[in-house]
């Protein structure tokens, strides 16, 4: 095999890989995956990296983050953006997906206009795209979002940014949604469009899934719960092939209802952390959507003690998953890599001949202990 410049050999580790786990293999990779093979495959010259018998997988992608390191998404400003890039590296998320918030237009077309112009000089995680959660959702249901900013499903303002909004979460009952749900599907049919902070009943809920809509957001939150006579979205998700995804904080949901939409979801489930700007913070009064926030004792909550956002660092999700559900590491693992990649339609997320190098290095406690982006390492525990 010749030697391509920069070619880096992870030796020693235990691979996960499309919900398996290899042994005795190394991965290959420089600034993309070149292959994983076997140990009589590494070639003289290139560098070798010990993972020690520690586990070997593509980075984690968080598809529903507002913030950490003290700075949000909402901050509209480069610095904003680099410091929650590189605070998220070691919770082993590689690449994110910067979410905005209800605010005003303005302060989102502000936030819209920093990711866009600056969202790749970020220095650690990189950003995969644009979460817009909101303004197009129902007030009964807007949570820890600013209900007097919600709006109607508007395209004038949003359309210069549909090329890289990733995300769109939006309620499927309100006035003008189902005609902006079919416009975005047909013609950005690569934007995920995701039923959240609603109040659409069991039958709205299934009718808007054929206008386009294929996934959940934050399932079970912001949404009627799950009643045995009235199932509502939940029960329409739970019914349906859409994907859905959750805050596995233990917070947001009990730990027997992770355990119970795992089994019914399974491959369709994706973890997230819905982290605002206290994420891997210390507890105290924070902000979220220009609303004060208090964090104590892992909870993110409003002055009214609605939750506000989480402070969840996407390993942890991992590992609550694994100790909550049936899910095994590699199908966990699954759920924050692979299938929010693909997904989104991201070439990442799988250590797969020509993906991107984004790679982690962890220890049993899900710890890690490297992290590559690119091919380059950006964090070493």
């Amino acid at each position: 095999m010749a030697i391509m410049a920069f070619m880096k050999a992870i030796i020693n580790g235990t691979i996960i890989h499309n919900q398996e786990i290899l042994a005795d293999k190394v991965v290959l990779f420089d600034k993309k995956i070149i292959a994983i093979s076997g140990k009589e495959a590494v070639p003289h010259g290139c560098e070798i990296i010990n993972a020690k018998g520690c586990y070997v997988s593509a980075g984690f992608i968080d598809i529903h983050i507002h913030g950490s390191g003290g700075a949000d998404v909402m901050d509209a400003t480069p610095e904003a953006l680099d410091m929650i890039s590189h605070t998220l590296l070691h919770t082993g998320t590689t690449s994110f997906v910067a979410t905005t918030m209800t605010m005003s237009q303005l302060q989102i077309i502000k936030a819209l206009d920093v990711v866009v112009a600056h969202g790749t000089e970020v220095s650690g995680a990189s950003i995969a795209g644009i979460h817009l959660e909101g303004p197009f959702i129902n007030p009964c249901k807007s949570g820890a979002q600013d209900s007097s900013q919600i709006q109607k499903p508007n395209l004038d303002w949003i359309t210069p940014y549909l090329e890289h909004i990733k995300v769109i979460t939006m309620a499927p009952e309100i006035e003008g949604a189902k005609e902006f749900i079919r416009h975005i599907h047909k013609t950005y049919p690569k934007i995920v469009l995701s039923i959240g902070h609603s109040e659409a009943n069991y039958d709205e809920a299934i009718e808007s899934f054929g206008w386009g809509i294929s996934h959940a957001t934050h399932l079970f939150n912001a949404m009627p719960p799950w009643h045995h006579r009235d199932p509502g979205l939940i029960g329409a998700v739970m019914d349906s092939d859409v994907t859905a995804d959750i805050i596995a904080d233990l917070i947001h949901t009990h730990p027997s209802v992770l355990h119970a939409v795992h089994k019914i979801k399974k491959e369709r489930l994706i973890l997230i952390t819905d982290a605002m700007r206290a994420g891997c913070m210390q507890c105290g009064r924070y902000d979220l959507g220009g609303q004060e926030v208090t964090v104590s004792d892992g909870r993110a909550t409003l002055s009214n003690g609605v939750l506000a956002g989480s402070v969840l660092r996407l390993n942890d999700a991992v590992k609550n998953l694994i100790l909550h559900s049936d899910a095994t590491l590699a199908e966990a693992v699954y759920a924050v890599t692979a299938l929010p990649a693909r997904k989104l339609g991201l070439a990442k997320g799988e250590l797969r001949e020509g993906y991107d190098a984004d790679i982690v290095i962890f220890d049993d406690d899900l710890v890690m202990q490297s992290v590559y982006v690119g091919g380059e390492l950006k964090f070493e525990g």
